[in-house]
């Protein structure tokens, strides 16, 4: 039995897991050992069943438990005894990025999703895609086989003319489909990071990116955000001591912030590139978003340094799992061997939707409705936010974002568990630190900010009595 102090202020998840994590680590509780079912642990205890699974989660995702199916949770037979198994990649609540990979996912069921990264489906372009997939019914067209290893090939050649648009001068050759942006970036990090190798990264930056760091064994180093891009006095006090090769990065409508680094900070990056023989991954898949037209790194560049990631994810659909990178032709042929070492080819009918989907004529006009509706979603969300005391990082009026915090949340993670008892899915900032240490900043989709029911929650939650 744990002694649980519901008065406390660290929350009773936390309290369970440290509890658990202790006797298991002191050997009171041996490998092997079944623990209380989730039913009886609450009884015991005296606490919501929803606490003890989100409790027994982060023990499973920290190597503590192992959860066998029909027989319940045991004790893990742990390597090293007294050291976490995702030690390095824990969180200070007992949160870390697994968890937040899976429970992003086990959670979209949640009525309002302020957290998530995603849009609404009726935001995407659902009539494109529907009159896509009808077309694609009605040809002829072979559906057998594995496909193109690079992926389908008129895809690449309208993404190729798509950035000619953008003045990067690239042939399809460069372009590489893939399984979303996802694993473009799980390729870019495992053919540019070895473990132990120091990596740049945007900090607060792009939580999966930062789970895929840390599971290829890299050191990050944390690159602080600014409401105009980086902090470019410590991204080269980092270069000079550290020496890194490899800097992850998304300067366009940044997730968590929102902010957009100016053109004078891409010139700077570009040099420090240069000067310290540093390759660049830009993961610019908010690209399509952004209402303004300007340059990037690609840009800027021409793919000698940068290899640039995109995606139809947020604009098209995620269901379809396109995504691509375009770099050096060098390094783009080490990524499809890559690619077909691990999954052969990418899944040709989801390219040929998008393929249909954006050459079916009315893709401008869906992007320029979704850019204005996004406008307006920032600043309803934005008001609000400020209305019930919240500072905002950023506004950059474009884009999924807003990074706020309140001084009287100085650690949003146990406002995180409550609202998603409420069907509420809030995002804790410090799942998007490098080093995820505590941290009062959030973030927040403003597509999915229009429910009163959301600002309901966090008034009563920030009223003196509490909620």
């Amino acid at each position: 039995m744990l002694s649980l102090q519901p008065t406390s202020a660290t929350p009773l998840v936390t309290q369970i897991v440290e509890g658990l994590a202790a006797q298991i680590d002191e050997g009171a509780l041996r490998a092997g050992t079944k623990v209380p079912s989730i039913r009886q642990f609450a009884h015991a205890h005296q606490v919501s069943v929803f606490t003890v699974v989100e409790a027994f989660d982060r023990l499973v995702a920290q190597g503590y438990l192992v959860s066998r199916p029909h027989s319940g949770f045991f004790v893990r037979k742990r390597a090293t005894p007294g050291t976490p198994v995702a030690a390095a990649a824990s969180g200070p609540q007992g949160f870390d990025s697994m968890w937040y990979l899976r429970k992003i996912f086990e959670h979209r069921h949640l009525g309002i999703k302020a957290g998530c990264g995603w849009l609404p489906g009726d935001w995407l372009f659902e009539d494109g895609l529907r009159r896509a997939l009808r077309h694609l019914a009605a040809d002829d067209a072979d559906l057998g086989g594995y496909g193109d290893p690079k992926g389908y090939p008129p895809l690449r050649q309208h993404i190729a003319e798509a950035f000619a648009e953008q003045e990067v001068q690239v042939h399809p050759g460069q372009v590489l489909l893939t399984q979303g942006s996802s694993q473009a970036l799980d390729l870019a990090v495992r053919r540019l990071v070895r473990p132990g190798d120091a990596v740049l990264v945007d900090d607060p930056g792009y939580a999966n990116l930062l789970f895929a760091l840390r599971y290829q064994g890299a050191q990050l180093l944390g690159v602080p955000r600014t409401p105009q891009g980086w902090d470019l006095a410590a991204l080269e006090s980092l270069l000079t001591a550290h020496r890194p090769k490899v800097f992850f990065t998304q300067p366009r409508l940044h997730s968590p912030t929102g902010s957009v680094a100016s053109l004078a900070q891409l010139h700077r990056v570009l040099q420090l590139a240069e000067k310290h023989d540093l390759t660049i991954v830009e993961n610019d898949i908010y690209a399509d978003l952004d209402p303004e037209p300007r340059p990037s790194l690609a840009s800027l560049d021409q793919l000698s340094r940068v290899l640039t990631i995109g995606s139809y994810s947020k604009t098209i659909s995620p269901n379809i799992r396109v995504g691509f990178l375009l770099g050096h032709p060098d390094l783009v042929e080490d990524l499809a061997q890559l690619k077909m070492i691990s999954g052969l080819t990418s899944a040709e009918f989801g390219e040929r939707l998008a393929h249909g989907a954006l050459t079916e004529g009315r893709w401008r006009k869906h992007l320029k409705a979704l850019r204005e509706r996004l406008a307006g979603a920032h600043q309803q969300a934005a008001q609000r936010l400020m209305d019930l005391g919240f500072e905002l990082f950023h506004e950059p009026k474009a884009g999924m974002f807003l990074w706020a915090r309140h001084p009287a949340l100085p650690d949003p993670v146990a406002l995180s568990n409550e609202a998603a008892e409420q069907d509420i899915m809030l995002g804790p900032g410090h799942l998007f630190m490098a080093d995820l240490q505590p941290t009062p900043w959030m973030r927040f989709n403003v597509a999915f900010c229009g429910d009163e029911r959301l600002f309901g929650f966090l008034a009563r939650a920030l009223s003196p009595a509490g909620s």
